[in-house]
């Protein structure tokens, strides 16, 4: 990896910087959760810094178990945030009362990956003990 930072990056940097492969990068671009900010007369993908930014959070809420749709409408419902006029009216309706429905399921799935992990980490220290 070079010293120089760029604004813009291919996929295989892109993909060395989040840990992701290019598979699934371009599986991402090819269903639109992450389409590329441009493309080279070449053809090949160029992303930005914000691209960046988007795949890191698409890498966190893979492991919570969100579809490809949910991942799109909570990307979409926190890209709005920012923009004016887009807070609602009420807490109960809304993006901010789908956002807080998605952070209840992520709440929900975090608390049974914990529980998963410590299971398993008392059956590593049974084998542990075991073969001490």
């Amino acid at each position: 990896m070079t010293a120089k930072t760029t604004s813009t990056m291919h996929i295989g940097e892109l993909a060395e910087r989040t840990g992701l492969s290019l598979r699934t990068i371009r599986h991402y671009d090819d269903v639109g959760l992450l389409p590329a900010s441009a493309r080279t007369d070449g053809g090949f993908r160029v992303y930005s810094e914000a691209d960046a930014a988007r795949l890191m959070l698409i890498k966190q809420m893979k492991p919570l178990g969100f579809s490809l749709e949910e991942m799109a409408e909570i990307l979409g419902l926190l890209a709005a945030e920012g923009t004016p006029g887009s807070a609602s009216a009420t807490a109960d309706s809304g993006p901010d009362a789908r956002l807080a429905e998605f952070l209840e399921r992520a709440e929900h799935q975090r608390a049974k990956m914990a529980r998963n992990l410590s299971q398993a980490d008392e059956f590593i220290a049974m084998l542990g003990n075991r073969t001490a």
